[in-house]
């Protein structure tokens, strides 16, 4: 098969042809149809994680059809059509039985534990815990598009935050992840404020439903700002981005019990930021973590995906090819992104 590899941190990919995996017993090969080139790959790229062996095969969020099926598993059927969570579960730990597979205790993740989706075919194990079912009228791409950054923020917007009708949302950063969390927290009644440092983006954000958009550029005091439009704060307010300075003035922006919600990655030194913990506790403010979604949630997100409440191909910004990543990826280190890029075609 054809796959994009780079054969060290933050050196340039090449399309190489390797061999095609094999299933064991609970693994199933998938044909690739759609992958999403996301932020998640490019820190892997510049050897942000450390699960990454080189040389490697990065690629996370996709989908496609099966290929082959290993003799274990009970589930799954050559030529149906699947996606997977980013976070792929054992389906046998304590955590695993609470049914919190997107943090599982033994947890592998395609495209970062082991070679992902940028080729032909990946491999995935524990299959009968971990694929999705898609349905028929469904694109490959809109389904790529759910895996990282539109799951996660369906589990940030509705189950961690169980935000609903008449709240105030802020989401700072309108990359892939704010984007979705705008897009689903307007399906769920909310009132959004966008922030981010692009007019374009939040040019974006508004199209989606945004009811206020905020370049952090020109204002200064984004909290106070909220605190004016909100006329107390906010419900909820989510980091999309990953940064101490935005994680630390989105807790600023939350009314009495209001809930920060981390979503964007806090990488090397900022991932021992400080909060305003007297803020904490004299509002009784909840700080929240979301780390993908476990594959029994799916279900919902692509209900309200055919019914229509839910659009996430409008996130889609543009559509590539396999080898066209090979300049896309390393490119990403520009921030210039808009909107969700899938690769569709080799």
């Amino acid at each position: 098969m054809k796959a994009l590899i780079y054969e060290g941190f933050q050196s340039t990919p090449s399309i190489q042809t390797v061999a095609d995996p094999a299933p064991l017993e609970t693994e199933v090969i998938i044909k690739v149809k759609a992958t999403g080139l996301c932020r998640s790959d490019w820190h892997g790229w510049m050897g942000h994680d450390e699960d990454i062996e080189l040389p490697h095969v990065p690629g996370h969020e996709f989908a496609g059809v099966i290929a082959a099926v290993g003799s274990g598993v009970k589930k799954w059927n050559i030529g149906d059509r699947v996606t997977v969570p980013f976070v792929c579960a054992c389906g046998v730990c304590p955590t695993c039985h609470s049914g919190n597979q997107q943090i599982c205790d033994d947890q592998f993740q395609p495209g970062f534990t082991h070679w992902g989706s940028f080729a032909e075919y990946v491999k995935i194990g524990r299959a009968d815990t971990n694929l999705v079912t898609l349905p028929e009228d469904m694109s490959f791409d809109t389904a790529a598009s759910l895996g990282c950054r539109f799951a996660t923020s369906f589990r940030a917007v509705v189950d961690q935050g169980k935000v609903g009708g008449g709240q105030w949302v802020v989401v700072f950063g309108c990359g892939g992840v704010g984007l979705s969390a705008i897009m689903i927290a307007k399906a769920q009644g909310a009132q959004v404020i966008a922030i981010d440092i692009s007019d374009k983006q939040l040019q974006r954000a508004r199209t989606l439903g945004a009811d206020f958009c905020l370049n952090s550029k020109n204002h200064h005091a984004i909290a106070e700002e909220i605190m004016e439009i909100t006329k107390g704060g906010a419900q909820v307010s989510i980091d999309a981005l990953g940064n101490s300075q935005v994680a630390y003035q989105s807790v600023c922006s939350l009314r009495k019990r209001g809930k920060h919600i981390q979503v964007g990655l806090l990488l090397d030194k900022e991932k021992n930021t400080a909060l305003p913990m007297n803020l904490v506790i004299a509002k009784e403010l909840e700080i929240l973590g979301s780390h993908g979604m476990q594959a029994w949630r799916y279900p919902e997100m692509i209900q309200l995906i055919q019914t229509g409440k839910l659009a996430p191909e409008k996130l889609i910004g543009k559509r590539i090819t396999l080898a066209d990543a090979v300049k896309e990826l390393p490119a990403m280190n520009r921030f210039e992104n808009e909107g969700i890029t899938i690769i569709n075609r080799v």
